[in-house]
């Protein structure tokens, strides 16, 4: 027995790689994950209050050293509170759900051609459009309101929803499983401050959504005829139709790549 101890000591070295390995793979993906978000901006808030709080103690200021650690004590409860978001999203990942599970390989394809065609029909003719795609997590939170459609993705039934005399213009046109789902759903605004104000309904929706889950936003503007796309709350604007399709690849096609090969 003191023998099997002994050779599992001299591996010993070993386990502390991996587990020093896993533990910065973990804090990468966190970085990945709130790179360019608010909880960026939150961390820094908390590593201030930190600094504070052991200057206050080397310092002898008692009351701030006692207030502060009285705050520190329920950290575990203020963290999950202020990046419930992005905790949400993490754990997402944990389990994936490919956006074209039930396409093949050109189905796909179509899909994508269909879509661009649409959003740039659209800002040509400064039509407003707003465009949800569910990827990972589902949307059923989202649409209580909406019309039931259910259609494949065809560019002129989408530019036909969005026309200004269309009832269901207004809202927000969602796709699942690679199919035409809702229409007219309504979505929540975000609440991001420094968010510009330029920025109309349509852009602060799909911010908002994108903020909650990982679903990709398409959002054609009716003032300008420009083109966003709008992921984990950050907006790419002025995209044309190779851009369009360059991003749309980059963030739905992971799947379609694997497919192709099969």
């Amino acid at each position: 027995m003191a023998g099997i101890l002994e050779h599992f000591q001299n591996f010993r070295w070993l386990f502390d790689l991996l587990d020093i390995g896993l533990v910065a793979f973990i804090i990468y993906r966190i970085i990945l994950l709130i790179k360019g978000t608010r909880a960026v901006q939150m961390l820094l808030g908390l590593a201030v209050i930190l600094i504070v709080y052991v200057a206050s103690q080397l310092g002898g200021l008692y009351t701030l050293h006692w207030l502060l650690d009285n705050f520190l004590s329920s950290i575990i409860l203020v963290i999950v509170v202020l990046f419930q978001n992005d905790i949400r999203r993490a754990l997402i990942h944990v389990g994936r759900n490919p956006f074209f599970a039930d396409l093949s390989y050109k189905e796909e394809t179509e899909v994508m051609e269909e879509l661009v065609k649409a959003c740039v029909n659209m800002a040509n003719k400064r039509i407003g459009a707003l465009v949800v795609i569910e990827r990972e997590t589902g949307l059923k939170d989202f649409l209580e309101v909406g019309v039931e459609i259910d259609a494949r993705v065809a560019s002129d039934l989408i530019t036909s929803i969005f026309l200004p005399y269309s009832p269901i213009h207004d809202g927000a046109l969602v796709i699942q499983q690679g199919r035409m789902t809702r229409a007219g759903c309504f979505l929540p605004l975000t609440q991001n401050p420094d968010i510009s104000k330029a920025l109309g309904t349509r852009h602060r929706a799909a911010i908002g959504l994108t903020e909650l889950v990982d679903a990709v936003a398409i959002v054609v503007s009716e003032e300008t005829g420009k083109i966003s796309v709008v992921v984990g709350g950050r907006i790419t604007r002025d995209l044309d139709s190779t851009s369009l399709k360059r991003v749309l690849k980059r963030l739905l096609e992971p799947q379609m790549a694997k497919k192709k090969k099969k």
